[in-house]
């Protein structure tokens, strides 16, 4: 009995060692598959793959990739990966595309994704993905994936959102609009609270968490065209709006003068763990990140909520996320590239990372999202909006940061700031 054990016990092992052999060969730090695979197919990707600096989520993504590869034994993967300057990254791949330089898939990011799209240079992917698949993309995933003629461009894989999150034990009841916001907030402070914080120093983050007040109004920043519009007619009304909502909290203290240096989402999480602010925007990723911060007892008077809009029915909240798209001309990469999109992201890459998912079934589908915190985010996608993936949008992104910084620290009248984002921002797309 104990030499069959025994037996067994080797022969488990020896199973064991080539299997793990047989991972190890078909994963390099370059390599994904057989190095004699017949077809081969360059990706270029984010951290959102092996290459991640979390070893579990790093090692998650290589049993994911070696599975996929098992079920195409005739490929194999070259991996380039990409740095933390995602910028000056995604340009180059553009410039790249443009040459027909371009890596067969990779990673595009979505706040970018029009600008590849208006230079022609992504694969079809519509062949790839069923309509019952489409349809359940959220709204706002689904036209930016797609073409006006329908095309499948790419396919979207995870999103994120802003939200209001507030300490119970301080803010009782959820603001609902702007003007709820400032009460709650005024009401904070006099609880040794600095009020509502948001970014407001010069970086993307601030325009980005801001437009959703303009959003919801129905303001647009370009038309049909890609030409700016935010300091015209309707448009011009609405963004002073929404720039005067901003001014007023700080001018009325329910938002410390200090918001038009903030710069980062850690800024809020570092005042939710000194306990001096009691309500901050900020992206649904933060909720785990409070999560890991806070002590249980200080975390349980955490929660979130939509972003308060000018009335209760008017909301929006800025929503991103990557896609994978292919730059090739080779239908057989094209389609290893969507079968790459379907089978190691579409799913399985959000519930490894807990990053959300663009279609509303797989919130049922996999357990990590049956959470009451990410029904919620998902009921709040409906609201959600993405930046216009149009040439000018950076330059947009950049007066509209000098202007929020000249506006909340008093430096401008909010008109004289908007007149002159807005010429900035004429003059840079006549350059295009």
């Amino acid at each position: 009995m104990k030499s069959a054990t025994v037996s067994a016990f080797a022969l488990s092992t020896m199973l064991f060692s080539a299997s793990v052999s047989f991972a190890q060969e078909l994963a390099t730090k370059d390599r994904i598959g057989l190095a004699d695979a017949p077809k081969s197919l360059v990706v270029r990707l984010t951290n959102d793959s092996p290459n991640n600096s979390d070893p579990a989520i790093a090692e998650g993504y290589q049993k994911l990739f070696v599975d996929f590869i098992k079920k195409h034994p005739d490929w194999k993967l070259q991996m380039q990966f990409m740095s933390s300057d995602i910028g000056t990254e995604q340009a180059k791949m553009l410039e790249q595309a443009k040459a027909g330089n371009a890596p067969d898939c990779a990673a595009v990011d979505s706040f970018v994704l029009s600008q590849f799209m208006v230079n022609h240079v992504l694969a079809d992917f519509t062949p790839y993905f069923s309509k019952e698949e489409v349809d359940d993309l959220f709204p706002f995933i689904r036209s930016g994936i797609t073409d006006k003629d329908q095309t499948v461009r790419a396919w979207w894989w995870d999103t994120d959102l802003r939200v209001l999150y507030r300490n119970k034990s301080i803010v009782a009841e959820a603001p609902a609009t702007w003007d709820d916001l400032k009460t709650a907030a005024l009401a904070s402070t006099k609880e040794g609270m600095e009020g509502v914080l948001f970014n407001g120093g010069r970086w993307e983050g601030t325009t980005f968490d801001w437009l959703a007040n303009y959003w919801a109004l129905g303001g647009k920043l370009v038309d049909d065209t890609g030409k700016p519009v935010f300091g015209e007619g309707e448009n011009k009304e609405k963004f002073l709006k929404a720039l005067n909502y901003f001014k007023d909290l700080v001018d009325s203290g329910a938002a410390p003068k200090r918001v038009s240096t903030i710069a980062n989402y850690d800024d809020m999480n570092a005042a939710a763990a000194a306990a001096t602010t009691a309500l901050f925007i900020g992206g649904n990723w933060q909720y785990a990140q409070l999560k890991s911060t806070l002590d249980e007892d200080e975390f349980k008077n955490w929660t979130f909520s939509p972003i308060p809009g000018p009335t209760v029915d008017q909301r929006s909240t800025g929503t991103g996320g990557w896609t994978i798209a292919s730059f090739s001309k080779d239908k057989d990469k094209v389609e290893m590239c969507a079968n790459l999109a379907r089978e190691v992201y579409m799913g399985p890459a959000n519930a490894l990372q807990q990053q959300l998912p663009t279609r509303k079934s797989l919130f049922d589908k996999y357990e990590v999202f049956s959470t009451e915190a990410n029904k919620t985010f998902a009921k709040a996608l409906v609201d959600g909006q993405a930046r216009p993936g149009v040439p000018i949008y950076p330059e947009i992104s950049n007066q509209i940061q000098i202007m929020m910084g000249d506006v909340l620290s008093g430096t401008k009248k909010p008109e004289d700031a908007l007149n002159a984002a807005f010429n900035a921002a004429m003059e840079a797309y006549k350059r295009l």
